[in-house]
């Protein structure tokens, strides 16, 4: 294209097309010899709209607040000899089981890679361009304690985390959760029922979820809105915190 003057390029910035300006002048002129306008000007806007995918999928991981952000489905370690499925975990990254308001469930043993599962899935959903968050059940508890005598903390909190498309709750069930705790789990539960996705990543296996949940009619509810159509990936007994230190 030809030498676009000051006055439009900040008339353009201003206009908030500043990425359209840069895939602009990132044009080669040597490599679009010869096209027609129409054919340059597509060229700038697949540019400038790639690079806006990009800005936005680095905004939705950056806010995800992902333990492991370099996290990856396709870069997962003895795989096999881990009991985990190729073709389960290639599936999990399509991220059809969010459209189908489906919960995923890593459970094994310490160090097995539940927690960076949980964050390759959320880094997943981000690259769709969907809101996924991380967080652990310690800090999910203290989040809910903070926001207790705030005015509408509780309805914000409640809003927050039933509005993802995808939530990841690391160390679930590693305490027992109280009366208040057991209470807002069902009520968040609940609202993300057949409205998003929720993984769990746990050491425990589902038999001793409802004692760790206090037993009685509030473990019924929260496990009913949770185990139902769910996919449940055995993450094994290997190490993997052992194992990359042995790597290194």
């Amino acid at each position: 294209m030809t030498v676009i003057d000051i006055e439009t390029k900040r008339t353009l910035r201003e206009m908030g097309a500043a990425m359209l300006l840069d895939a602009i002048d990132a044009q080669d002129e040597a490599h679009v010899l010869g096209m027609s306008f129409a054919e340059r000007f597509q060229l700038v806007v697949d540019e400038a709209h790639s690079a806006f995918n990009h800005g936005k999928v680095e905004g939705l991981i950056r806010r995800a607040g992902l333990r492991y952000p370099g996290a990856d489905l396709r870069r997962l370690d003895l795989v096999e000899q881990r009991g985990l499925d190729r073709n389960v975990l290639a599936q999990l990254a399509t991220c059809s089981f969010i459209a189908r308001q489906q919960n995923v469930v890593f459970q094994g043993f310490t160090g097995s890679g539940k927690s960076y599962l949980g964050c390759a899935l959320a880094k997943q959903a981000c690259q769709h361009r969907l809101r996924a968050h991380y967080i652990r059940m310690p800090d999910l508890e203290e989040a809910w304690a903070l926001v207790k005598d705030k005015p509408q903390g509780q309805t914000k909190f409640l809003r927050k985390y039933s509005t993802l498309a995808l939530l990841v709750i690391d160390e679930w069930l590693l305490d027992h959760p109280d009366e208040a705790m057991r209470s807002m789990l069902l009520e968040l539960l609940e609202r993300r029922y057949d409205t998003g996705s929720t993984v769990f990543c746990t050491q425990y296996a589902k038999k001793d979820w409802h004692a760790r949940l206090g037993g009685g009619v509030h473990a019924d509810a929260i496990m009913d809105r949770i185990v139902h159509g769910t996919i449940w990936i055995d993450t094994g007994s290997q190490n993997m915190r052992e194992h990359a230190a042995t790597a290194q």
